[in-house]
């Protein structure tokens, strides 16, 4: 690496585990939950003592992926706020000087890097934002996967007792009326979600290419090795 830049850190191990448990645990949420509205692989299974157990298995893993997906999530939630490394939070508020370098973030890449005019070192508004918005949609998700899960438990009862399913009603029962009134409304809700989260996924990653290609700073190993490289004469 030239001596004109230094390497500057920009993720713990911690954060860099939790980022790739919370991926992969998205992608298998999406393969099962994609499975349980339209089983597009059952019919490749031709043992029908297997295929009576298949949907079974898709639920059982997208419930079990979706606990680890969201406990990550509340993890990276809790570090915006409490990180000793860094606290995104800050990059939220709406203060004049993050206006502008939100502002100054998106006419840089509208522009396709022509007008830089913040500091790219540490985390900028702009993917503050953005990422606040992923987390928006993942609490969505939980509180309608929640209420499909809790609509399944006709009896009211369940393995550990009454109250679980009883605090998840009282949690998520207000989602039916905000989709539309019924639980098919709850569903097409949570799904069209998961296309909208695969779309922030896509732009999350061009955009990190993106960065790597135009700022020549290495943004895209930061989930991998912690850092990126600056140049010295930054502020």
């Amino acid at each position: 690496m030239s001596s004109e830049y230094k390497q500057v850190k920009r993720m713990t191990v911690f954060m860099r585990i939790n980022h790739w448990v919370v991926a992969f645990s998205m992608i298998a949420a999406i393969v099962t939950g994609l499975y349980i509205g339209h089983p597009y692989y059952q019919s490749f299974i031709a043992d029908p003592a297997v295929t009576k157990y298949v949907m079974a298995w898709n639920r059982w893993v997208h419930f079990m992926v979706a606990i680890i997906f969201d406990v990550s999530s509340i993890v990276v939630a809790y570090l915006y706020f409490f990180s000793r490394f860094e606290k995104p939070y800050k990059k939220l508020i709406p203060t004049i000087t993050n206006i502008k370098e939100f502002l100054d973030v998106l006419l840089n890449l509208v522009t396709l890097n022509r007008v830089k005019k913040f500091d790219s070192t540490h985390a900028d508004s702009f993917n503050a934002v953005f990422f606040f918005i992923f987390h928006l949609m993942l609490v969505w998700m939980l509180l309608t996967g929640l209420q499909l899960y809790v609509h399944g438990l006709a009896s009211g009862i369940s393995s550990i007792g009454w109250w679980w399913p009883a605090m998840l009603h009282l949690a998520t029962d207000w989602t039916i009326p905000v989709t539309g009134g019924t639980l098919m409304d709850v569903r097409l809700s949570h799904h069209y979600t998961m296309y909208a989260i695969i779309v922030w996924t896509m732009f999350h990653v061009y955009y990190q290419v993106w960065r790597t290609i135009f700022w020549k700073e290495g943004d895209i190993s930061i989930v991998v090795s912690g850092s990126k490289f600056v140049k010295k004469d930054k502020k």
